[in-house]
């Protein structure tokens, strides 16, 4: 059984963050990000700070909504050595990335299961 990637759950988060706008509207915003943006659905996890950017052109202030549901998601996916602060000055870049670094952290001291 293989492990999923920082990577993939993070993508997962996004993708039920947009979820709950409903699957058109999920479909219609990576159409935009694509089109507008350059960035493809597959290039989020390592572009997160254009994601951000580009949700927050497209969204204005209401992007902090879909930040905060994808930092919660990303919490409940990647697991509880997670930080997870509840701060409203909490920075969706820096949580992303520092999430990222815990989850690698944590990943490499658990033993694998077969």
């Amino acid at each position: 059984m293989s492990k999923k990637t920082f990577d993939m759950i993070f993508l997962e988060a996004v993708d039920d963050a947009l979820s709950s706008l409903g699957e058109s509207a999920k479909q219609s915003i990576y159409f935009h990000l694509e089109m507008n943006f350059k960035l493809a659905r597959s290039q989020i996890p390592y572009r997160f700070q254009d994601f951000a950017d580009g949700l927050e052109k497209i969204f204005g202030v209401g992007a902090r909504f879909l930040e905060i549901l994808i930092m919660k998601n990303l919490h409940e996916k990647a697991g509880p050595n997670l930080a997870w602060s509840s701060d409203k000055d909490l920075v969706f870049v820096e949580y992303v990335r520092m999430a990222k670094q815990n989850y690698m952290k944590t990943a490499r001291a658990r033993p694998m299961r077969m």
